[in-house]
């Protein structure tokens, strides 16, 4: 698939409604650097655009994730990343796509360690399928920064604040198989079973899942982690019940159930949801 720029940090595979982004810098342990971050989100924005595109799965290139900043700039890693970002970003066609508001699924397949960034970054995705093995860290403290990519918000949310505190005070390392326990994500594997397992998680999005529904239980459960008044959590969900209810494809879900065949889903799921 063409997404109009040929990218040197990243590769991407379409195939079957799923595409896969890999990290690619495996001679730096994928180490992040600016110009993964514009290709990533570049990636996103694309693939986001298409209607064909059910699924996104996001791994690493060798026997690692992604180790974090690559620290290879010295003192000044953080300042000078920042300042590659922003000129990057004055120039940049696609302005950054927060993955909350996409509307396609994202998985993680952490299938190696994954530190600072290398983790702040799947956090913010929908699934983490993680090797038991992997070494994690939200090492940032240990190197007089803190955690970014909205990790202060998200982090409680998911695990608990207490669970949550403790990991970015002490940055400690701790393995896949802990992160799942604690729910930080929802499988850990040995690591050759992490790719094909979130790989049989999109396929089965891809094929079964209406694109429009997968978009907005996304759009519902990133607007409720917001929301404090419960009710008003459940009448946006009643009014998008509603809505849904009397859409094609919930029309089709249960024809096609009832004749015993696959689905086919006719909505777009960015052009024709309710605003």
């Amino acid at each position: 698939m063409d997404t109009g720029i040929e990218y040197e940090a990243i590769n991407v595979e379409t195939e079957a409604g799923v595409s896969v982004i890999t990290l690619n810098r495996p001679d730096r342990r994928n180490a992040y650097i600016p110009r993964m971050g514009f290709e990533l989100n570049h990636a996103f924005t694309v693939l986001d655009s298409v209607d064909d595109v059910r699924a996104i799965v996001v791994t690493g290139a060798g026997q690692y994730f992604c180790v974090g900043a690559d620290m290879s700039t010295g003192a000044d890693t953080f300042e000078r990343r920042l300042a590659e970002e922003k000129q990057a970003a004055l120039k940049r066609e696609f302005p950054y796509l927060p993955p909350s508001t996409m509307a396609t699924p994202i998985i993680g397949a952490i299938n190696g360690d994954a530190i600072g960034l290398g983790l702040t970054l799947p956090l913010q995705w929908d699934i983490r399928v993680v090797s038991s093995t992997a070494r994690l860290s939200f090492a940032f403290a240990r190197r007089g920064a803190i955690p970014e990519a909205n990790s202060h918000w998200l982090l409680p949310r998911l695990i608990g604040a207490s669970r949550a505190m403790e990991l970015m005070l002490t940055g400690r390392i701790f393995s896949g198989e802990e992160a799942a326990s604690i729910g930080l994500a929802s499988r850990a594997l040995e690591p050759d079973l992490v790719l094909p397992a979130a790989m049989e998680i999109a396929r089965d999005i891809a094929v079964n899942i209406a694109p429009m529904s997968a978009a907005l239980v996304k759009r519902l459960v990133n607007s409720q982690l917001q929301e404090s008044d419960r009710r008003a959590a459940f009448r946006e969900e009643a009014a998008l019940f509603n809505w849904v209810s009397k859409s094609p494809d919930a029309k089709e879900g249960v024809v096609s159930f009832l004749e015993k065949r696959p689905p086919e889903w006719s909505m777009s799921k960015s052009t024709d949801l309710p605003t």
